[in-house]
């Protein structure tokens, strides 16, 4: 069964380009990495100053080795010198969820 790891970052709108920048520029080591399913990043658009990280994984374990990586470690770091303040002052918090049902476009019949 997938799980999902939602990581909401709060921060004020004037980072918010450094932010996405951070991303922007990002190694992409976490599609490499086993049990990875998925990675999305979800800008605010109204009613909120928080910014969804969105993976998904194949199971918990698989989510825990990537926490445990030097990849994780290298992609957390601060994205560098100057693109660090981005994240320094922002609130975050980690939803957890289980994926119990998932759909996707429907094929249409040949």
């Amino acid at each position: 069964m997938s799980v999902v790891k939602i990581n909401v970052v709060t921060m004020p709108p004037d980072k918010w380009e450094r932010f996405e920048e951070r991303f922007r520029g990002r190694a992409g080591a976490v599609e490499t990495t086993p049990g990875f399913e998925w990675f999305e990043l979800l800008r605010p658009v109204e009613g909120t100053d928080a910014y969804l990280v969105y993976t998904r994984w194949s199971s918990q374990e698989a989510y825990e080795a990537w926490q445990s990586s030097q990849d994780f470690d290298r992609a957390h770091d601060g994205g560098g010198d100057t693109l660090a303040p981005a994240a320094e002052r922002s609130q975050q918090h980690v939803w957890s969820y289980e994926v119990i049902e998932s759909a996707g476009p429907a094929t249409p019949s040949a």
